[in-house]
């Protein structure tokens, strides 16, 4: 009898299970107290000296467009808390920031109470 040699194809009970995805836990960090002169590149930057920024985002006024001076970094869990340590209260522009957690927006009615119809 021959030796029979079975090929690694999909389906084959040979064929190895695929690496598990290793996924790295972000924060979103609220950034309060911007200069109304910060850009998304100005606030990447500052964040970098911390760690890795994933990603910005600096809310404008909807009828204006205005900057309302305040934002959104998303960071690694370790570089954000690293980050957040070292940029509450520091000076920006003249302006002193705020620099915490964000907090997860209340669901619901918006504006306050409970809208009765």
């Amino acid at each position: 009898m021959g030796v029979v040699i079975w090929p690694l194809c999909a389906g084959s009970p040979h064929e190895s299970a695929p690496a598990p995805v290793v996924s790295i836990r972000m924060s979103k960090i609220y950034v309060g107290n911007l200069p109304f002169t910060a850009d998304e590149d100005a606030v990447r930057a500052l964040f970098a000296e911390h760690g890795t920024v994933e990603s910005v985002a600096l809310i404008t006024d909807r009828e204006t467009g205005r900057p309302r001076g305040f934002g959104f970094v998303e960071m690694p869990r370790s570089d954000a808390a690293r980050a957040i340590q070292n940029l509450n209260g520091h000076d920006m522009g003249g302006r002193q920031l705020k620099v915490n957690e964000a907090q997860d927006k209340p669901r619901g009615g918006g504006g306050g109470g409970q809208r009765r119809w």
